[in-house]
């Protein structure tokens, strides 16, 4: 039963992540929806996880992409795929981008299982026919609370971790 944790915009708080890691590291795989923002994030993700496969997409606030991507290559299980992830896990269809409108076309297509999407800070989850469409929330906390998603591939359903 595969598990995969969502989340986006940590916006260089480490501290939220820190706090995220023991939850995240109950999952079999890790998606972040863009805005880490510094190259430091990267490295506690990559010691954090430990060999749990994470992809990330780019978030219009990433700061420094060429420090970010020359200290993933540090770790064998980070993979940066740029403005889109196309991922096949376990059977399952996901694709992943920073930006909702680009998430919504995304899920309107009929081509992916699970679409993910970050930018606006708000937590949602809808199903747009067969496909579930999901942003985390914000990992950062500018809105309130500091949140991320955890979804159940067999059951697809999501639970919503708050820190």
């Amino acid at each position: 039963m595969m598990k995969i944790a969502v989340l986006s915009d940590s916006h260089d708080n480490i501290w939220k992540l820190r706090e995220a890691i023991p939850h995240l590291k109950e999952v079999d795989v890790v998606i972040h929806c863009g805005d880490l923002c510094a190259p430091f994030m990267i490295r506690e993700l990559g010691k954090g996880l430990g060999g749990i496969p994470l992809h990330i997409v780019w978030g219009n606030n990433d700061g420094d992409p060429y420090l970010i991507s020359k200290l993933s290559q540090s770790f064998s299980h980070i993979e940066l795929h740029g403005q889109l992830a196309e991922l096949e896990l376990d059977g399952f269809k996901v694709a992943v981008n920073h930006y909702p409108k680009i998430g919504q076309a995304l899920a309107r297509s009929g081509l992916y299982d699970l679409v993910c999407y970050g930018h606006d800070h708000t937590a949602h989850d809808s199903w747009v026919s067969e496909c579930l469409l999901l942003n985390p929330g914000e990992l950062m906390g500018m809105n309130g609370a500091s949140s991320f998603a955890i979804v159940d591939v067999k059951s697809r359903g999501v639970k919503r971790v708050t820190l």
